[in-house]
């Protein structure tokens, strides 16, 4: 629980922090992806790859896969009904059956309708999460910081030693 709660922290910091919004929003989409689709699969270690290769935000990334994955429990029944209509079509069983037969491909678990299901569902949502993050990310650092910045309270808070003191911590950690 303190692990969570750290990383939920840490995600607030970056919010409020002035790292980029592309980042942010690709952690935030790459999250979701990892939470609605089952972790022990090859394309969930294909995003994990993704998250440490490129400069994204995997604070963002786990803290969202965690609330999302309490979703997709949720949206199993969904994910069956999706994941049966596309893996009985007719048209694609000469694919699978290639798929299935190549040597890496069965371990992406395509076969199974909740993991195939979900795979079709969030890959097909996630540019539409990544455009919504964005969106949010920026809407909230214009009004939600700003608005909190201009408080008696914050102003109050910054005049503190201990703040001053944090601050300049702060920066001497990560230059």
């Amino acid at each position: 629980m303190g692990l969570i709660l750290k990383q939920l922290f840490a995600f607030i910091k970056l919010l409020n922090s002035d790292t980029g919004n592309i980042s942010l929003a690709m952690g935030m989409t790459c999250g979701f992806i990892l939470g609605m689709t089952p972790v022990l699969s090859l394309h969930s270690l294909l995003i994990f790859l993704i998250l440490f290769f490129f400069r994204i935000q995997i604070g963002a990334a786990l803290v969202v896969a965690f609330f999302f994955k309490f979703a997709a429990f949720l949206l199993d029944p969904l994910f069956h009904l999706v994941g049966s209509q596309v893996l009985e079509m007719d048209s694609l069983k000469g694919i699978f059956t290639q798929l299935y037969n190549m040597p890496l491909i069965p371990y992406t678990r395509f076969n199974n309708s909740i993991v195939m299901g979900s795979a079709v569902i969030t890959f097909a949502l996630s540019p539409l999460v990544f455009i919504i993050s964005q969106f949010l990310i920026v809407k909230y650092r214009e009004t939600v910081v700003a608005r909190f910045e201009k408080t008696k309270f914050w102003k109050a808070v910054q005049a503190t030693k201990f703040y001053q003191w944090y601050y300049k911590y702060d920066q001497y950690k990560w230059n």
